[in-house]
């Protein structure tokens, strides 16, 4: 993980993207976060719409950006699963803003980099899940660190084909 000096910093461009694919890629990963568990339930391990967050708000560099993108993203996943509305919102607003304010300050189009900035997001995620249903909702909710640690390995490694795939969609300048 490369830290970049200040000069480079400033000179770093922050990569542009259509508006479609800001708004198609996120709705895709809803809806197959949504749609492939009821046909396939071994894919219940993937969490596709929270590296679409991390992907772009990383991307573009922006914590204010981020934030907002993490927090529609969040809302829209939550508005098609059985959770209270909101929890989604919370964390993908978190994931959004930190994954942003760490694009400015590391490279992260290294492979490597990307495969352990994703588990550690991802990881951070499940962990705000559980924190969010227990202490602000009083509900009860089970962590099961093995389980949780291999699906953050999992997700990294999807995320880091993810982001390969999403990089060809930037727009050239």
């Amino acid at each position: 993980m490369a830290l970049l000096p200040q000069s480079s910093r400033r000179e770093m461009e922050e990569h542009r993207f259509h508006p479609l694919v800001l708004v198609l890629i996120p709705l895709l990963a809803i809806f197959l976060q949504v749609y492939l568990p009821l046909r396939f339930p071994s894919v219940l391990v993937l969490n596709l719409p929270v590296l679409v967050v991390i992907y772009f708000a990383v991307s573009r560099r922006s914590p204010i950006a981020g934030t907002l993108l993490g927090l529609v993203i969040g809302i829209l996943q939550d508005a098609v699963t059985h959770l209270p509305l909101g929890i989604n919102g919370i964390i993908d607003c978190i994931l959004g803003y930190l994954a942003a304010s760490i694009g400015l300050r590391i490279d992260v189009d290294n492979p490597g980099t990307r495969l352990m900035m994703n588990f550690a997001f991802l990881l951070l995620a499940s962990i705000l899940h559980v924190l969010i249903l227990r202490s602000l909702l009083g509900m009860h909710a089970e962590w099961y660190w093995l389980h949780e640690f291999i699906r953050a390995i999992v997700n990294a490694l999807l995320g880091v084909i993810l982001f390969a795939l999403l990089d060809r969609l930037r727009r050239r300048e």
